[in-house]
């Protein structure tokens, strides 16, 4: 995976007044911690950091001004709930060669067998386990010809080389519904009369 890289100041103010202004100035406040060290409160380019989260899992290279390079990857990010503009990013520090655990997106591919059955997601990520810098962006599952009643649990899932499944085995990420057959329109308009009888 590619890394994107971000420029970051310290920031020393902190407060919603704080927060309000850096907004203002085009820019997010953010967290960065992990390792054991004491969490850096920084403050990054909201436009290019609102890019590179588009990308799950990305991995960011932190140019921090006064106190050299670091690697993180996102841990959680806060949204303006009307705008869906970002709030503040908390940042997991990461090395080269660590291993992490990360949420990772899975996508379904492929045509159901005919009959107009439904798929439902019942796991929207996995959790896996990979290095830092080599994290899967998603998980692509074949869905082509499942039947009605069939499922795929987390195990079925091929996963890249290197990555590490922790969700259990045996979940079930993905499985077929029948379709419903709907009420004859005549039926379902006598039991209306007959309820508004009643």
């Amino acid at each position: 995976m590619s890394e994107v890289k971000l420029a970051a100041t310290v920031r020393t103010e902190f407060g919603k007044g704080a927060a309000r202004k850096i907004r203002r100035a085009a820019a997010i406040p953010a967290v960065l911690y992990g390792h054991g060290s004491d969490p850096i409160h920084l403050t990054l380019p909201a436009h290019d950091t609102a890019m590179a989260l588009r990308t799950p899992n990305v991995l960011l290279a932190l140019d921090i001004e006064g106190k050299g390079s670091e690697l993180a990857i996102p841990k959680a990010a806060q949204r303006d709930p009307l705008k869906g503009s970002l709030e503040h990013v908390d940042l997991l520090l990461v090395k080269r060669g660590e291993k992490v655990t990360v949420e990772v997106p899975v996508v379904a591919e492929g045509e159901l067998a005919a009959g107009g059955n439904l798929l439902e997601h019942v796991l929207n990520t996995l959790s896996v386990e990979a290095e830092a810098t080599h994290l899967p962006e998603s998980v692509t599952v074949s869905v082509e010809g499942l039947e009605a009643g069939s499922s795929v649990t987390a195990g079925a899932i091929a996963l890249p080389k290197g990555v590490t499944l922790v969700t259990d085995a045996d979940a079930v990420v993905l499985q077929v519904l029948a379709a419903q057959a709907e009420e004859p329109a005549a039926e379902a308009a006598a039991e209306g009369d007959e309820a508004a009888e009643a």
